[in-house]
């Protein structure tokens, strides 16, 4: 492994050493999931990268998953549908902003003319004392306040004490100067 590698630099010199192939290549196989699949839906575009502050020491696996790359991220895709639909059911019941929206923050990604969807980086952050589900309302709206698009995502299990993200994408704000907000947000 090459001593500049992103994953060695990632996981700390010797944790990188101590990976066996399989670890290795599921790590491979789930980086490349994450940024090569995108599902749509009636609500925009919600494709689920993400990201938690590191675990503690990882263990090793005696074995390969049987599973294929393609299998993966529909298992993945899959799931991230599940906690989006969670999370639009449980926006449906929710009066105002909701009870989290001081936990999420959302910043705008560079835009590309060529790009196809517009992507705005969510954050959402647990300040309580259990691991919990997030549902999150983005919306992308234009220079003049109205809403383009609306993206619903779901967070589940959010550690405590943790930061976790995912992209909320748009296709039909693609092409059109935006501006990612966060529309509601609720913790249960």
């Amino acid at each position: 492994m090459n001593p500049t590698s992103p994953l060695r630099h990632a996981l700390g010199g010797r944790a990188a050493r101590n990976l066996t192939p399989a670890v290795l290549a599921v790590s491979i196989i789930a980086g490349t999931a994450a940024c090569g699949g995108s599902g749509t839906s009636s609500q925009g575009t919600a494709r689920s990268t993400r990201t938690v502050s590191p675990e503690p020491a990882m263990t090793r696996s005696a074995s390969a998953s049987p599973r294929t790359q393609q299998e993966f991220a529909a298992s993945v895709s899959a799931a991230a549908e599940r906690n989006r639909q969670q999370a639009a059911k449980q926006l449906a019941g929710v009066k105002g902003r909701g009870n989290a929206v001081k936990d999420v923050s959302v910043t705008g990604l560079p835009v590309v003319k060529s790009e196809q969807f517009r992507s705005a980086l969510v954050r959402v952050t647990n300040r309580t004392d259990k691991a919990a589900f997030y549902a999150v309302k983005v919306e992308f709206v234009d220079s003049s306040q109205k809403v383009l698009d609306t993206v619903v995502l779901g967070f589940a299990d959010v550690p405590p004490g943790r930061t976790v993200s995912q992209h909320a994408n748009s296709r039909k704000a693609a092409g059109v100067k935006t501006f990612p907000r966060i529309a509601q947000a609720e913790r249960s």
